[in-house]
């Protein structure tokens, strides 16, 4: 039967799986990714009951994993998620040990090369672009920033005498410094200036708090109404905390950007697949154009690997390896 036509056995076992991560201290992507995860593998099986999954393990697991590398395709380090996410149910959920070999069909990993802008096109889409959304795609191709870096970037991560961001919690939950561009600060300054007001205007009103991690929001207890803990990037309405209820001004969605982005990219006519990881690759590649090493490229990007890094030299020099064409020498 196909995964899609089977029914969830109800939604209080899920529940429990989101107690846990809470309890765990899991963040809310994760306890939401990890939960998609276990609702997937619920159907996958066809369970109905929790007495039914904990009769479950090894092999089940390995079924999954396989049917996700060999009939979904999903990537290698999609396949490692869920398999996270399985070892949390059983370890932390079931309160099961998955103690034998799990030989499953690995994911054939993708080697594609990154999209690239020329400087010319990225000059092309900022002209199209406005607002908070400009700001973002500059900050996106001017410092090297990762999309959920960039709007998860707080007031106090942000040093003008200095012409720095210091990211915080990055991919593999490391902090970084990169830089900021000069002609970027007067527009990132009144732009600020007018958060600011945003925020006063929450406080007035008996609101202004904003989301921190739960050691923070303990150890400092009245920095959520602080103006340096806000989010740079506030977005326009308040939400509730889907786990406090609390209701705060949260950073805007990464998806408003990407829209943007593709908007203004069919706009200024550019044939290219192109996204708000785009400008990221493009700041790297530019930095190896005009002469900058490579090490420093890695810190500023934040790979833990300069291997990772080097994937940028393949637009060094013209064409593809830098090799000139045959047909070019014909008369």
């Amino acid at each position: 039967m196909p995964v899609e036509q089977r029914t969830m056995p109800g939604e209080r076992f899920l529940d429990e799986a989101r107690r846990v991560a809470r309890q765990r201290r899991y963040s809310i992507h994760t306890e939401r990714a990890y939960v998609d995860w276990i609702r997937k593998y619920v159907l996958f099986l066809g369970a109905q009951s929790r007495d039914e999954l904990a009769g479950t393990g090894e092999r089940e697991v390995e079924a999954f994993l396989s049917h996700l590398a060999l009939a979904k395709k999903v990537a290698p380090a999609t396949q490692n998620q869920a398999m996270n996410a399985l070892v949390f149910l059983y370890r932390h959920v079931l309160k099961l040990s998955l103690d034998g070999e799990i030989d499953a069909e690995r994911a054939a990993p993708k080697k594609n090369l990154p999209v690239v802008l020329t400087e010319d096109e990225v000059r092309r889409v900022l002209a199209l672009l406005e607002g908070t959304n400009e700001l973002i795609v500059k900050l996106l191709y001017g410092s090297g920033l990762r999309i959920t870096e960039a709007v998860r970037l707080r007031v106090k991560d942000v040093d003008f005498q200095m012409k720095q961001l210091t990211v915080r919690n990055g991919k593999g939950n490391r902090d970084r410094w990169t830089t900021l561009a000069a002609d970027l600060c007067p527009l990132l300054k009144n732009h600020l200036q007018r958060v600011k007001v945003l925020h006063e205007q929450d406080l007035a009103e008996g609101f202004g708090e904003v989301y921190l991690p739960e050691a923070l929001a303990r150890k400092y207890q009245a920095a959520p109404k602080d103006w340096i803990w806000q989010y740079v990037f506030p977005a326009r309405n308040r939400s509730e905390d889907p786990r406090s209820g609390k209701s705060r001004r949260h950073h805007i969605e990464p998806a408003r950007v990407n829209k943007a982005i593709k908007q203004a990219v069919r706009q200024a006519n550019i044939d290219k697949r192109v996204s708000a990881h785009t400008f990221r690759h493009s700041f790297a590649t530019h930095l190896l154009q005009h002469g900058t090493d490579i090490r420093t490229i890695q810190k500023l990007l934040g790979h833990k690997d300069v291997s990772t890094t080097m994937i940028y030299t393949h637009v060094i020099g013209q064409g593809g390896q830098g090799v000139r064409s045959p047909l070019d020498a014909l008369d």
